[in-house]
């Protein structure tokens, strides 16, 4: 879950909430006919798909709840309620019947969007080379809106649906990321969830990311520090392999001082692991440090295959600080377009501490760049021995006054073994530009 739930409020609960100035917000991923009309435990959790700080920088005043799956239409019973997912052309995909359902309407045609929807089924139609029959009912279908609703853009076939009702206002988004990312911001902008949004005060919130320290290990700092409470709420959540914690102050003025003090004991209590108390991601961080030092970065990546090039090209301006990657898999390509000599391989092997750091070195002098990362492992589930088992991965990030290196032994599968790895190169990168010099 990307949010901690909290149980569903009562009435007299809710209504306090009204005095405060915020309200109340909740989020479910598929919207399926049996969490409604039969209650039962949803499959998926009920957490809306896009990133967390697009979602909390879009409603940092709101409540987040969870639901009550035991009352048919209990999501309309909040102020805001946000839908992912279900928007699509087939059978199952029953959100927006569903909405209609719960919100006592019927479903009709929006010609308007049959025929939006149309123009861009016959493109995709073209371009697969296939008949657009093959698409006719589909269209019909995604069309379809509960009486009252607005539609808001196209990205792929399915809109952004926006339905005002007695109790707040309901938004159905795509479930495919980037459609949802791309539409979210124009909802945001409609007069509906302006109207919305304007009634709610904004809270003081704070952010804390750490590095290398367990969910576990955060959890028992924030309840020596005092834990939440009197008007402040925390979150600990395991994003992306960091732990990132949140704290948010309510309306008066002796929640922000008690936030002030919970946050100055949990800095004092996580300083070894704390890297950031913003949301910029990881990669872009590194580009920034990097850049304020004038130094320029490369990456030799084997078992990552490239991943943690393509975090750093992901962010737009990269290109003044990233020179290249080398992505160098076979032992043959370690030693032609790295120098790491073959008599390292030999005696070391391509999974070890030697061939990482002979790859960051090779990698700067081959580049021409200030600092290279390496990470060379074994991603699995195949090729592990008892000495080198998968999960072994060593990374070495080398630079013009400093080297680090670092053995990682990461449970799971292949992909969050190359996952964590990513992570930790770049992490390893930026605690490499921000050592000490005399350390």
């Amino acid at each position: 879950m990307e949010e901690r739930q909290r149980a569903q409020p009562n009435r007299s609960d809710r209504v306090a909430r009204r005095r405060d100035g915020s309200f109340d917000a909740v989020f479910l991923h598929r919207f399926e006919r049996r969490l409604l009309v039969r209650g039962e435990e949803p499959k998926l959790p009920a957490a809306l798909v896009t990133p967390s700080t697009d979602r909390r920088r879009a409603l940092g005043r709101a409540r987040v709840a969870s639901v009550d799956l035991r009352q048919p239409g209990e999501g309309l019973a909040h102020d805001l309620l946000v839908i992912s997912g279900g928007l699509g052309p087939t059978h199952d995909d029953r959100t927006v019947e569903l909405l209609a359902r719960a919100a006592g309407v019927e479903l009709a045609v929006d010609e308007e969007l049959a025929a939006a929807i149309e123009e861009l089924s016959r493109r995709i139609a073209a371009r697969l080379h296939r008949p657009y029959a093959d698409f006719a009912a589909g269209v019909r279908k995604q069309a379809a809106l509960p009486a009252g609703a607005t539609w808001i853009g196209l990205v792929g076939t399915a809109p952004a649906v926006i339905l005002e009702h007695a109790r707040g206002v309901a938004v159905a988004l795509p479930g495919p990321p980037r459609e949802l990312q791309e539409l979210w911001p124009r909802v945001l902008e409609t007069a509906s969830l302006r109207r919305l949004l304007g009634r709610a005060r904004t809270p003081d919130r704070r952010v804390l990311r750490l590095f290398g320290v367990s969910e576990s290990a955060v959890a028992a700092a924030l309840a020596e520090a005092g834990g939440e409470g009197d008007g402040v709420e925390v979150t600990i959540c395991a994003r992306d392999f960091e732990i990132h914690i949140d704290l948010i102050a309510h309306a008066d003025a002796g929640a922000r001082a008690r936030a002030d003090e919970l946050e100055r004991r949990l800095v004092t209590a996580t300083a070894p692991y704390l890297f950031s108390r913003d949301e910029r991601s990881t990669a872009e961080l590194v580009l920034d440090l990097l850049r304020a030092r004038g130094l320029t970065l490369a990456t030799a990546e084997s078992c990552t295959g490239g991943l943690v090039a393509t975090r750093l090209t992901a962010v737009p301006g990269a290109s003044d600080v990233f020179e290249g990657a080398v992505v160098a898999y076979s032992d043959g390509l370690k030693s032609a377009e790295l120098d790491v000599p073959e008599a390292l391989l030999l005696a070391h092997g391509a999974v070890s501490a030697e061939v990482a750091a002979a790859m960051a070195r090779g990698a700067r002098a081959r580049l021409g760049t200030d600092v290279a990362v390496a990470v060379t492992g074994v991603a699995g589930p195949g090729g592990g021995t008892v000495e080198k088992p998968v999960g072994l991965v060593f990374l070495h990030a080398s630079g013009p006054d400093a080297e680090l290196a670092v053995r990682l032994d990461v449970p799971g599968d292949r992909e969050t073994i190359r996952l964590r790895s990513t992570v930790a190169a770049l992490h390893l990168v930026r605690r490499l530009v921000t050592k000490p010099a005399h350390s």
